[in-house]
């Protein structure tokens, strides 16, 4: 398996990955309609690939097959990690992230917004809880949790 920068040409790949996961792996924490309003049917795929390209994005490859990615930006917020569901639990999150997290200075702390399903992965990494919190999507809410990953300085604050 590879990890390497995100190429305008892996967006299609990626987005499937996204829609993919959240609809076979997510669906075992959400109902049905609230995983429809997450990742719909029509994503804006100029916005994804504007975001993806300003930030630091990474896609997992095993052969020429993409498997995962993720990204993060420059204040250590980050944005999206996910797995086809065919490699969950081989490591690719964990390889994922930790090239994520290599990428933001080290007295940054670093936040993501986890998902139900992704809050044990998240904990296990040392991040911990700030905040649960309902997200609005088009009238329907989304339980997830505001996580933080204090850098070394912080780390007994």
């Amino acid at each position: 398996m590879e990890i390497r920068r995100y190429e305008k040409g892996d967006l299609e790949k990626i987005i499937m990955i996204f829609h993919n996961t959240v609809h076979k792996v997510n669906i075992k924490d959400y109902t049905q309609e609230q995983v429809d309003v997450w990742a719909p049917d029509s994503i804006d795929m100029y916005e994804w690939d504007k975001t993806l390209s300003e930030h630091y994005t990474f896609v997992a490859v095993k052969g020429d097959v993409i498997i995962g990615f993720g990204d993060i930006d420059d204040s250590g917020y980050l944005d999206r990690l996910y797995v086809h569901h065919d490699y969950l639990r081989q490591g690719v999150s964990t390889l994922i992230c930790n090239k994520l997290e290599s990428m933001i200075d080290a007295d940054l702390t670093i936040v993501t917004h986890a998902s139900i399903t992704a809050k044990p992965f998240f904990e296990k990494r040392g991040y911990r809880i700030v905040k649960e919190q309902l997200v609005e999507r088009n009238g329907v809410f989304l339980k997830n949790y505001i996580m933080e990953l204090p850098g070394p300085g912080k780390a007994n604050l």
